[in-house]
């Protein structure tokens, strides 16, 4: 063997371990194991704020820290209050994204102008920016509102990008979009449409969930039916969506706030809005995004969520929440 031959092997293996830090990927990924929801309760100041609950089977649900705020919204918020909390795990599988509407309700439903982006590592400390739509940008004097931001990764782009709805003076609710920076503490670019339906009817409360190479938009027709359609698309940004003619929901009562995730190692999706005028939740189930039968019989909850997400969790996470929250 070449004298050099060991110093170039020890190079050569912290140069693949320096790589495998920097880009943030681990060659074997810890299994999911649990749930977590986030999620806010009412339109009182106190109840808009960030909660969380732990779920083991996706169907029954225990709110962590005795269902109070995990994360303060004096702190975060430009309002004193935030609603609609969007939590996404990143593509590294380590880093977690959650974006906010920065909003107290008791303000009125046309003053807010801003959303939080929030980032973390641990669930637990979250680092947080304010977007503030119409001091960021021209041409916004007649800006009335900014609901409910969610972020997906755009496998074209390369990025990760944040939607969320708008409202200028008499105009629909429409959803627009930007894509983050690479530090997630601020968007790039003019917000452009993301998706505005055929129909010229208002639409808010987005929310995407990437299946065999197609972006599913589920979404609410606020002021028309004000339920859960569906847009599907296999370009984020190219607008070629295909809308669904049937309402999602499968209740009759006014809903909104809707979101899908998938159960660990199943085939089955859950599909989860707001039964905002009862006070209630429903959860329906699909293996296709299409059709959705209701597993309410199935479910538990010791709280009452308004609009949240969920997504699946390692053991060291649950353990990580648990013992920060339980006490």
């Amino acid at each position: 063997m070449h004298p050099n031959t060991n110093l170039i092997l020890t190079l050569l293996a912290a140069l693949l371990i320096l790589n495998t830090s920097c880009s943030g990927k681990s060659s074997e990924k810890e299994p999911y194991v649990a749930y977590l929801f986030t999620y806010f309760t009412g339109n009182r100041i106190d109840e808009e704020a960030v909660r969380y609950a732990i779920s083991h089977d996706g169907y029954n649900y225990k709110a962590l820290n005795q269902n109070q705020p995990v994360i303060d919204s004096e702190v975060i918020s430009s309002t004193g209050g935030v609603r609609d909390p969007h939590i996404l795990r990143c593509e590294d599988g380590e880093t977690f994204y959650m974006v906010l509407t920065d909003m107290v309700s008791a303000n009125g439903w046309s003053s807010n102008r801003a959303m939080i982006l929030l980032k973390s590592t641990d669930l637990i400390n979250w680092t947080s920016n304010i977007i503030n739509i119409q001091q960021k940008y021209e041409e916004q004097e007649d800006l009335l509102r900014v609901w409910a931001p969610q972020t997906v990764y755009d496998h074209e782009a390369g990025k990760y990008m944040v939607y969320w709805s708008m409202k200028h003076g008499d105009g629909p609710d429409i959803i627009y979009y930007a894509y983050a920076n690479p530090e997630f503490t601020d968007i790039e670019g003019k917000p452009a449409i993301l998706f505005f339906p055929q129909n010229g009817k208002s639409c808010i409360d987005g929310d995407i969930i990437y299946k065999d190479g197609i972006y599913h938009l589920f979404y609410k027709t606020e002021g028309d039916g004000n339920g859960i359609k569906k847009a599907t698309t296999t370009s984020l940004t190219s607008g070629g969506w295909v809308e669904s003619d049937d309402y999602k929901q499968q209740t009759k009562e006014a809903v909104e706030g809707s979101s899908v995730f998938k159960l660990i190692n199943s085939d089955t999706y859950i599909l989860m809005y707001d039964v905002y005028m009862k006070g209630s939740y429903q959860f329906t189930e699909s293996t296709d995004l299409e059709h959705f039968k209701v597993i309410d019989h199935q479910i538990s909850m010791d709280f009452h969520p308004r609009h949240g997400t969920v997504i699946p969790i390692t053991q060291k996470e649950l353990k990580t929440l648990t013992d920060k929250f339980s006490h």
